[in-house]
């Protein structure tokens, strides 16, 4: 309201005017500006701009009172899978109903925001003095959302059923700016999908420690690949016919020459590379490199009828033009498909089995050859061993290590060595390390091994030497 004084011609006031104006709208539209640069427009909760607000504010509360605050995250697993076989408005739908059980669980004294994508942060003020007591309750109001979240969903009117991971971590102080925060969170978080979907998991220093190492080795080994930096060592395979050392093949086993660190085994950097998806250029390396030397092989005598046997991941041999590259790797190099074989996991079996058996069949009709390596360490059927175009099996390291000294072992090692006769497959141990395991082998139908009793994974130059050896035996 506008009040006007409207004076006489005297310069008396003679009376008053007073104006009405509606602000209704413009106060509507203040409000809406408001919620919309605060707030989410899918699920109404706070966004990432009064998410970090509140996380400021929450600093400065525990800094003067002295008490803990927490921030968790949470992250959908494997929302994409959801939006791709269901579609986006489901999705939406999905986000809408888990933040209203977020909401449902954090209580009235706590932010719950979405910063994005299938993202929800929930901050708890001020729980208590004790950082232990604080760390107790974070974890108390963390695992009952991941309760109440694990419990079906209603969407489209079709139940899904689904989990989250959370990330805590706790603060007492303004130490950590809101990004820092969010970052240790989300550190915490990626370690709980890791660990188990579905589980909560504390940020510690350690633990950005170990993340700070993987991905300085990470950005190392994509370097190093595309450098040259990686080798092939050989270990030999070898038969006994007739009571003499025959050496049949090797198996090509990679090694990472580092600039710094020197030559590193598998172990430290495979599991990386299969995390990252580095497996797939670092296997594709190891079978050109190991087609190019069986073709080098092939023309020397010594060397002709050794037969060479590769790993292969699974993200590699489920890649659905892994087939044409072998055939392509073979042509290119001249390497014979007859003298190389193609090591793979029981793992396999369980992503796609059908698909594993036509790859299989595949090659193996241009005369490329299959070991199961590692068997009787997974869970795949029978029912599917009998379907696979196979020539070999392996027994595991894990039985023979102890064979003379655990029944268990010999008896699984006795059994996987049956059944590849009934299978009509040759069947090879590794892991060898005694003349007593090779004995005990042997009475079981086993004759041919690779293991350090008979030497161990070589370089090329060293590798030959010892063939030049043993044959000269």
């Amino acid at each position: 309201m506008t009040i006007t004084a409207v004076p006489d011609a005297g310069g008396t006031v003679a009376h008053m005017v007073a104006t009405y104006t509606d602000l209704s709208e413009q106060k509507r539209a203040q409000r809406e500006i408001q919620r919309l640069a605060f707030h989410d427009v899918l699920t109404g909760l706070a966004n990432r701009a009064l998410l970090h607000e509140r996380l400021c504010e929450a600093g400065r509360e525990v800094a003067k009172s002295g008490e803990y605050g927490a921030l968790l995250l949470l992250d959908w697993d494997n929302f994409r899978s959801l939006n791709d076989a269901m579609g986006h408005p489901q999705g939406d739908a999905l986000l809408r109903l888990v933040g209203e059980r977020i909401s449902a669980c954090a209580g009235k004294g706590a932010t719950v925001a979405r910063p994005g994508g299938d993202e929800f942060a929930i901050v708890l003020h001020g729980i208590c003095k004790s950082r232990e007591h604080a760390a107790a309750q974070a974890e108390s109001v963390g695992t009952r959302i991941l309760q109440t979240l694990a419990a079906p969903c209603r969407i489209a009117g079709t139940d899904y059923q689904g989990s989250a991971s959370m990330g805590v971590v706790l603060f007492a102080d303004q130490t950590l700016d809101a990004d820092a925060l969010l970052k240790q969170a989300e550190l915490a978080m990626y370690q709980a999908k890791r660990t188990s979907h579905g589980s909560l998991h504390f940020f510690d220093t350690q633990l950005e420690q170990a993340v700070s190492e993987r991905m300085r080795v990470e950005r190392e080994l994509r370097a190093g690949i595309a450098a040259g930096e990686l080798r092939l060592h050989y270990q030999p395979q070898v038969a006994l016919r007739e009571g003499r050392l025959a050496v049949v093949g090797a198996e090509a086993l990679v090694r990472w020459q580092h600039p710094g660190r020197g030559l590193l085994a598998p172990g430290l950097f495979i599991t990386l590379a299969e995390e990252t998806g580095l497996i797939a250029p670092l296997g594709r390396w190891v079978l050109r490199a190991a087609c190019e030397q069986l073709a080098a092989w092939q023309n020397q005598p010594r060397f002709a009828a050794l037969v060479l046997a590769v790993n292969v991941s699974a993200v590699q041999f489920l890649d659905p033009g892994f087939t044409q590259d072998v055939l392509d790797l073979l042509e290119a190099t001249g390497a014979s498909p007859a003298h190389l074989k193609l090591e793979l996991t029981e793992s396999l079996l369980v992503r796609d089995a059908d698909a594993v058996i036509a790859t299989m069949a595949a090659l193996q009709a241009r005369g490329i050859h299959f070991s199961l390596d590692d068997f009787g360490t997974g869970y795949s059927s029978l029912a599917y061993l009998k379907r696979l175009p196979l020539q070999q099996l392996k027994i595991d390291q894990g039985f023979v290590r102890d064979l003379e000294t655990d029944a268990n072992d010999a008896a699984i090692a006795r059994s996987v060595a049956a059944l590849a006769h009934g299978l009509g497959l040759a069947v090879i141990a590794e892991g060898v390390e005694t003349a007593a395991q090779r004995d005990l082998l042997v009475a079981m139908g086993c004759t041919t091994f690779q293991g350090y009793y008979y030497s161990r994974p070589l370089a090329l130059a060293d590798f030959e030497a010892w063939c030049r050896q043993a044959l000269s035996a």
